[in-house]
């Protein structure tokens, strides 16, 4: 690692000069870059926004983050964002974009999604007005395909083939439509649920279940009400990597961040008894009874362990765990239920929809399967 030290002058006095207190002095910063290089234009134009943000960044106090989303194109919202704006801009990809003009400097970071695409301004500006004034702009463009649906936002950690842990952010849209006849096992309204849990001091939140059976769904209304609840986008750390929850750094950034919940998809190998072998789950009983409840953060697992025996006591705790969801694939009683409620009502439709989930000597049927079978009745 290099060391950066400040040059040492003689000044008229024979003081060495670092030892005098400037009025002024520039702040100088050396950053070492390692770059994977698998393409060379790209290595060049990242360079190039590197350079572009260290000339910028430093002359503008103001930082503001706007988000927003909009159901049209990533490739058409960046386009007008790049020709529209009225500052000079350099497409560094599809999705990625840099804008440099008169008291302001924006970074601009997009990803499409199914039916819509969302974005991440970084803006820097010289004014509050003109940071303000960015963030209007934006919406303008953007203009009627603006989402304004409720989002929250994915801290996703994952770990390279050289066991380095990586981030990626991104804006998701929590407009997945929950039902209550897909959620049986709860015994009450699924936003009755959820609403309880987002305001209950516990910590836990445990889904168990094969796949498809809805576990993933559940966790979204967790988080749209999470979002509901701050008045803007939930922020959400979440891994399924074995070797990421291995760091002790991933839980460092949770306690000391700012994150609104933890999602651990897929956790079967933390949830063990410890009397198992099971060295990782003390973590998470720490973050779970510390500054994380007292804040009121959220910790969401998902795992395909067959039952409540299989998970270590110690996280099922009263006053820690709010509750153990036991997911599980719906009778033909309930998929018809849940049916009736997808089209409407409509019994003919549902008919359909149940003969397609349940084939001939079938007797239950994942929520996946229904929903899938939707699809296939036309509907």
């Amino acid at each position: 690692m290099n060391t950066i030290s400040p040059p040492v002058t003689t000044t008229t006095s024979g003081q060495p000069e670092s030892a005098a207190v400037p009025s002024h002095r520039p702040f100088n910063v050396g950053v070492s870059f390692h770059h994977d290089l698998y393409d060379l234009g790209e290595a060049v134009m990242k360079t190039r926004a590197i350079q572009a943000f260290d000339n910028a960044a430093a002359r503008f106090p103001i930082h503001r983050l706007v988000r927003c989303a909009a159901r049209r194109t990533l490739e058409s919202v960046f386009d007008d964002l790049a020709l529209n704006f009225g500052l000079t801009a350099q497409r560094l990809d599809t999705g990625s974009l840099l804008l440099d003009g008169p008291g302001v400097f924006v970074q601009a970071e997009g990803r499409s999604h199914a039916g819509y695409c969302s974005a991440t301004f970084n803006v820097w500006a010289e004014t509050v007005a003109r940071a303000d004034a960015i963030k209007a702009q934006v919406f303008r463009i953007v203009g009627d395909d603006r989402v304004r649906d409720q989002m929250f936002v994915i801290d996703w950690r994952f770990s390279d083939r050289r066991g380095h842990t990586l981030s990626s952010t991104f804006e998701e849209l929590a407009d997945d439509p929950v039902l209550d006849a897909a959620y049986p096992m709860l015994g009450q309204p699924v936003d009755r649920f959820v609403e309880a849990f987002v305001r209950a001091p516990e910590a836990v939140l445990i889904m168990l279940g094969p796949p498809g059976t809805g576990k993933t769904r559940l966790v979204r209304a967790v988080l749209a009400a999470l979002s509901r609840r701050k008045g803007d986008s939930a922020s959400v750390l979440y891994t399924a990597d074995k070797a990421v929850l291995a760091s002790d750094g991933l839980f460092v950034d949770f306690v000391t961040g700012t994150h609104d919940a933890f999602v651990i998809e897929d956790a079967d190998h933390l949830l063990q008894p410890r009397t198992d072998g099971n060295t990782d789950l003390h973590r998470f009983l720490m973050v779970a009874d510390g500054v994380v409840r007292a804040q009121g953060r959220k910790l969401l697992f998902t795992t395909n362990l067959p039952n409540v025996r299989a998970i270590d006591e110690a996280l099922l705790r009263p006053g820690r765990c709010f509750a153990t969801v036991v997911a599980r694939p719906l009778d033909a009683a309930e998929t018809r239920r849940l049916a009736l409620e997808l089209v409407r009502g409509d019994a003919a439709a549902a008919d359909a929809v149940v003969r397609h989930a349940l084939p001939a000597g079938a007797r239950s049927a994942t929520v996946a399967t229904i929903y899938r079978a939707l699809h296939d009745a036309g509907r």
